[in-house]
């Protein structure tokens, strides 16, 4: 399991966002959809204080992570965050890694 931040995407949480320096958390949430989950989506949320993160990224000095109570949902993939300029906001891809 991993997570990639693409450029655009970094640019993205930092001009619209604030997120210079900071940290953000994703994590499974219910109700809503995602390509690999029915009934479950995916939320962000600042948070600067990563509790047994499972997993890190870091790019341009923001921490991005998923802690030990998410990891359900991310088993089995790995995440990229790309920027959609068609909804101007992140758009999320899942990449099957075999891990299960």
């Amino acid at each position: 399991m991993k997570i990639t931040v693409t450029d655009r995407a970094s640019e993205w949480f930092q001009n619209d966002m604030g997120m210079t320096g900071r940290g953000v958390r994703f994590f499974g949430k219910v109700y809503g959809k995602t390509p690999v989950h029915q009934g479950f989506s995916l939320g962000m949320t600042p948070d600067d204080n990563p509790r047994d993160p499972v997993v890190t990224t870091k790019k341009d000095g923001v921490t991005y992570y998923i802690t030990e109570g998410d990891e359900w949902f991310f088993i089995g993939y790995d995440l990229t965050i790309d920027y959609d300029p068609q909804t101007d906001g992140p758009t999320y891809i899942y990449t099957g890694n075999g891990e299960l």
